[in-house]
């Protein structure tokens, strides 16, 4: 028996993340500065981390309800009502799940099979093909454009959905270009989709990072509201990404059928987590506007150095992250990522990992120290002059 044959085509068949051998090849470089790695720099705030000790220390150390703790479902709720205009009712219409990517799975898992389609946007969130693919379902890929700044126009929706679509996913703000969409860019979306038996999933993990604009939720629409499914967690806005910890909103029929999977294949999300979470919506809020503050701080630093190098680089309003192009140096994404770390010592991801219209296109993380921006900038500033020559 050959174990190689004992697998699923759909498994063999989906290539390793594009951004592994980055991180496998920065491991053991001295003086190597990472803009790669898509988390905080910041660690989690101590009333948060305290919260959860304490959870420990008054012995919460049992399962947890399969939908998660009522306290922290009810302050899930207060949230995005406060945040966002979006009201669901805490009992019937929350799950707390393993980090947003648990909830991105079961959705999927529990919408769609063999023969359907997922629509994808890309340049996007790498989990989105995988976790597509594993369920049998085929990805349908949008291929966002940069002279729209990577954002889903109504005609290239329009253009892709087929009598099998299924599911359309929605990632704003985006990762890796930093797009955001505005309400009236979304009601263009919602006009197209509302009287369809399409499902949304708007993954809104990087929701609370935004600079100037406000997020919008695409389910803040009513025509849509009970089609929508809302993926959103702590990972990114209260750097808990080692906390593993996320969560999903809907009509109470989706997140049932969801909460079936989780129940079998997860049991519920840590309990540590959660306690820590709550004191994270109840009190965390200054915590968020500082990082957030920060984060806005190296934004612009970062945009305007890349412009004065000459690469072309659209103002992301979003997440922590910049897509600058790459297309005048002569070097396609892949050759650009892996000269820049041996030359220079400095770590990016190359556009394509995240769909193939990412290539000539960079991600370039800003959830890194000043220091660290401000030393890559002159290296990368190098670099460009070197090869240019």
């Amino acid at each position: 028996m050959k174990l190689e044959d004992m697998i699923l085509n759909r498994v063999n068949n989906m290539p390793p993340s594009g951004i592994r051998k980055y991180f496998d090849m920065i491991y053991d470089m001295d003086d190597a500065i990472s803009l790669g790695i898509g988390e905080p720099d910041f660690v989690t705030p101590w009333n948060i981390v305290e919260a959860g000790i304490y959870s420990l220390e008054k012995g919460h150390t049992h399962y947890s309800a399969n939908a998660g703790i009522a306290e922290l479902r009810k302050e899930i709720c207060k949230s995005l009502s406060k945040n966002y205009g979006l009201n669901y009712d805490y009992n019937e219409e929350v799950i707390v799940t393993v980090g947003g990517s648990e909830g991105i799975d079961i959705a999927l898992r529990a919408l769609v099979g063999p023969g359907d389609e997922v629509i994808i946007p890309e340049p996007s969130f790498v989990a989105y093909k995988g976790c597509t693919a594993f369920t049998g379902a085929k990805a349908k890929i949008i291929n966002l454009r940069a002279e729209d700044e990577f954002k889903l126009t109504p005609e290239l929706l329009e253009a892709a959905l087929t009598s099998r679509t299924k599911v359309v996913i929605i990632p704003f703000p985006n990762n890796p270009t930093g797009a955001i969409m505005t309400r009236e860019e979304l009601s263009k979306i919602v006009d197209i989709l509302k009287g369809r038996d399409i499902i949304i999933l708007s993954d809104e993990i990087y929701s609370e990072l935004t600079y100037g604009n406000k997020h919008v939720s695409i389910a803040s629409f009513p025509e849509v509201r009970d089609k929508t499914l809302v993926i959103n967690g702590f990972s990114k806005a209260y750097a808990m990404t080692g906390w593993r910890l996320g969560y999903v909103c809907g009509n109470k029929i989706l997140i049932d059928a969801m909460k079936k999977i989780h129940q079998y294949a997860i049991m519920c999300a840590p309990t540590t987590a959660q306690y820590a979470a709550i004191e994270a919506l109840k009190n965390g809020e200054t915590s968020v506007y500082e990082m957030t503050s920060e984060y806005n701080r190296r934004r612009r630093v970062i945009v305007s150095s890349f412009k004065k190098m000459g690469l072309q680089c659209f103002e992301p309003l979003g997440a922590f992250y910049v897509f600058p192009c790459i297309k005048s140096t002569g070097l396609n994404s892949d050759e650009f990522c892996e000269k820049l770390l041996k030359q220079e010592k400095v770590l990016v991801i190359p556009g394509n990992a995240f769909g193939e219209c990412g290539e000539g296109f960079v991600r370039v993380c800003y959830s890194s120290s000043m220091d660290n921006i401000l030393e890559s900038m002159t290296r990368i500033e190098r670099f460009i002059k070197q090869i240019k020559r």
